[in-house]
């Protein structure tokens, strides 16, 4: 049991005496011993436990880079952003769901490779000598570990236990779930290395790694983990701004596998890297593809002009009927450019003004080159217009704030604005000249229309042949020059050191964190735990508890009884508990002289309840006296629950109830003892009406009686917290000693041992302090050898039985 001290110095003092908690604190160390020892036992379990935590980093530079191939002649604009407007952007990308997704789907992470540990499976990825390839448009058996033996180098086993007759699946090209059945039990069935594994669960090609080292007979785990879960789990990437340089991040990840992190790293920046320059491509990429599916309907056209004028040249002197056209034609084809060239731009106005009314993504807008437009305001604003909408589209799964696309609805609108503004005003200007080329055209028609027919017919097919051809040139010339520009665009977005295994990088788990922690909870759970007990206790601890509570003097302290016999000053006269009772016996001396009585003394022991030690005070204090050649006599007045018998192995049934109803005499009922001088009389029988029996004349005989024949008599009475018989017994009394039992008596009982005090119930009242120690067994069992834990169950109706061990305990004692 736990034993607690003497914390009384919490109590009433003015002043806290901090050294003495101190030291009675530190008087508990083998509790504190044994906590630290359970703590820094569970600390050192855990630490073996953990896997070891790495840190893997990688550093990129965003720097914006200029096309080689772009100068102020070249008509296409491509405008990806400043620096500063990137590097927030890309922060948000590297965590955004829809970049980790396209991540973890190309490494196909959500793959776990495990093996078993000595204590707990471990992520093997990088180290197992195998991959799986998987079918991602069939079902893969979802969150199960699938175990897989090497019985030879190209044969494996593959074993699964089914818990239940239906198991979960997971497809991952569509990153759903559905359910298959199974047999319940395990599943076993071999494969080789290559073979397509086609089951309802699995579906797979297991290949061998290069160099995969020694496997045959290891055993390896295989399980499929939630997409969705495991792209939740890389979003916690970080992403931090060199404070040196803002065009610097610094990515870093932990883990417990750096192999796994270093491939994720080096991922996500090259796929970082890819979509960057995607979208900087972007621009290029509409005009190559606006360019792509103009130049097909222009080569129909060009074939059909040129069979035209095929048909028309068969059988006929070409250069005699070309003489003297041939100013005209050249004059009317300028013009017929001219007009194209005005035609094209005014139906890409027209094309860009319903595009902008119609629709809200405007990353597909082909460049106004495409059409000869070299307006620097309409090429800033659609280039800028290209570049919003396609940033805006890549932050739709990563961002959620409404405010942000909101700016950016805000920036388009602005720009659609200016735009629709800049369309009108170009397209009044194309309309001009429209009308001023058709006036020329018409002019070098009417010159036309005097020549011969047949040279009219053949500047006629010429004409359109030529205009076709100039424009297909015209156009192949673009697309070359946007597969330029698109070849030889560089990203904004470089390593500058890539993610490498290069040792180190352990940063945890903190061991001597979880030690220091054993260290703080090994000395606060005790601490804790012994204030509690301390707090909720309400008994007598020491004699300062007595001498705050009452008045009445303290007679002696008696030690705690650790011996089985509670004859303890007949067995050991030289003990300390011995000079205890010889103390009281003193002290006694001195009440009985200050009393100034002579002759036979009577001495009254009770207390407030039972298991205070009453008996066993009483047998000792006459054993002092008798020692000291005192004739002395110990009366059992219990008379509900007698004990004197047992402690003195006597068998009689005679006692003080046999001579108070007159049934037998003073000389029959006397007990003689093994200790000198000393003769016991025991209660009897268990009368029915005990009270009467103390209260009549008969008692007041025996007294007297007794104080003839014996120079003590000692009166073993029954708790008068319980029953009113030790009250009837004061009168008969010189002195009453009012037992204590440390961390056993209630402080409230000294309260009820005051009030009988002052109420004059209890007179002559001396307090003795039992089962001292040091520090006192909190909760513990009575010390003195005897059980009398039950004993207020013997003063009412209703007797307690005895459990079996302490009724084999007073077998055993009695013989």
């Amino acid at each position: 049991m736990l034993d607690i001290k003497d914390f009384s110095i919490f109590e009433n003092h003015s002043n806290f005496d901090f050294k003495g908690f101190l030291l009675k604190i530190i008087s508990y160390w083998k509790w504190f011993l044994i906590s630290l020892i359970i703590t820094f036992t569970i600390a050192y379990q855990v630490n073996i436990r953990k896997e070891k935590i790495y840190g893997m980093q990688t550093m990129i530079s965003i720097k914006e880079q200029s096309n080689p191939f772009f100068t102020s002649n070249t008509s296409l604009v491509f405008n990806w952003g400043g620096v500063s407007d990137q590097v927030n952007g890309i922060s948000t990308i590297l965590k955004s769901r829809s970049h980790n997704e396209l991540v973890v789907d190309k490494l196909q992470f959500y793959i776990d490779y495990l093996e078993q540990g000595k204590y707990n499976l471990i992520d093997s990825y990088g180290a197992v000598p195998f991959y799986v390839d998987i079918d991602k448009t069939k079902g893969q058996l979802a969150n199960t570990l699938i175990k897989i033996k090497f019985l030879t180098e190209n044969v494996y086993q593959i074993e699964v236990p089914f818990e239940s007759n239906s198991v979960s699946l997971i497809t991952y090209s569509n990153n759903t779930y559905s359910n298959t059945s199974v047999q319940l039990g395990s599943f076993l069935k071999k494969y080789k290395v290559g073979e397509l594994v086609n089951l309802p669960f699995l579906n797979w090609k297991l290949q061998i790694n290069d160099n995969p080292g020694f496997y045959k007979g290891k055993e390896y785990f295989v399980r499929f983990n939630d997409f969705d879960g495991t792209v939740s789990g890389y979003r916690g990437l970080s992403v931090d701004v060199d404070r040196g340089s803002a065009s610097i991040l610094n990515l870093s990840m932990q883990g417990t596998n750096k192999a796994r992190m270093v491939d994720y790293l080096n991922a996500t920046v090259k796929m970082l890297i890819k979509i960057q320059l995607d979208s900087k491509n972007q621009f290029a990429t509409n005009t190559i593809r606006f360019i792509d599916s103009t130049l097909v309907a222009m080569e129909s056209q060009l074939k059909q002009t040129g069979n035209e004028l095929k048909t028309f040249q068969k059988d006929k002197n070409i250069f005699q009927i070309e003489d003297g056209g041939a100013r005209v034609s050249d004059k009317i084809m300028n013009f017929d450019v001219e007009k194209d060239e005005i035609t094209r731009k005014i139906a890409y106005y027209n094309s860009l003004k319903l595009y902008l009314n119609s629709s809200g993504d405007y990353s597909r807008l082909p460049a106004p080159s495409v059409a000869g437009i070299e307006d620097p305001n309409i090429v800033a604003s659609v280039s800028k217009l290209i570049a919003l909408s396609t940033q805006r589209s890549e932050m739709a799964y990563a961002v959620k704030s409404e405010k942000i696309f909101k700016d950016f609805d805000n920036q388009m609108q602005a720009i659609k604005n200016v735009l629709q503004e800049n369309i009108v005003t170009a397209k009044s200007s194309l309309l001009y000249d429209l009308s001023l080329v058709n006036a020329k055209i018409g002019q070098a028609e009417s010159t036309v229309r005097k020549l011969p027919v047949e040279q009219q017919e053949l500047l006629k097919i010429k004409r359109k042949y030529d205009l076709n051809d100039n424009i297909y040139t015209e156009f192949l010339q673009k697309r070359n020059e946007a597969e330029i520009v698109k070849a030889s665009n560089l990203s904004d977005i470089h390593f500058v050191d890539s993610a490498k295994d290069i040792g180190g990088g352990l940063i945890g788990p903190k061991t001597s964190v979880n030690y220091v922690m054993a260290l703080f909870l090994g000395v606060l759970i005790p601490l804790l735990f012994v204030l509690g007990i301390f707090f909720i206790n309400n008994s007598i601890q020491n004699t300062d508890d007595i001498s705050k509570l009452t008045n009445i003097p303290l007679l002696g302290v008696v030690g705690l009884n650790k011996d089985s016999v509670n004859l303890a000053v007949f067995d050991k006269p030289k003990s300390a508990l011995s000079e205890a009772f010889r103390g009281i016996r003193s002290s006694l001396q001195f009440l009985y002289k200050k009393q100034q009585l002579s002759g036979s003394k009577t001495l009254m022991i009770t207390s407030s309840i039972s298991g205070e030690g009453k008996t066993f005070c009483s047998i000792n204090i006459a054993t002092v006296f008798a020692l000291s050649e005192k004739k002395t006599v110990i009366v059992g007045l219990d008379l509900r629950k007698p004990r004197l018998a047992d402690e003195f192995g006597l068998t009689t049934p005679l006692g003080v109830v046999n001579y108070l109803i007159k049934q037998n005499s003073l000389v029959e009922i006397t007990n003689s003892t093994p200790i000198p001088n000393l003769d016991v009389i025991l209660s009897g029988p268990i009368p029915p009406n005990p009270s009467e029996l103390i209260l009549s004349d008969a008692m007041k005989e025996l007294i007297d009686e007794l104080k003839q024949k014996y120079d003590y008599v000692i009166l073993d009475t029954p708790p008068v917290g319980l029953v009113s018989d030790s009250l009837e017994l004061v009168q008969f009394s010189d002195v009453v000693l009012y037992i204590v039992r440390q961390n056993y008596t209630k402080k409230d009982m000294i309260t009820l041992l005051n009030n009988r005090v002052k109420r004059g119930e209890l007179t002559n009242v001396s307090i003795v302090l039992n089962g001292y120690e040091n520090k006192a067994k909190y909760g513990g069992t009575y010390g003195y050898g005897y059980g009398y834990g039950a004993y207020s169950n013997g003063y009412h109706e209703e007797e307690v039985k005895l459990s079996f061990w302490k009724t084999l305990l007073n077998r055993f004692r009695k013989s």
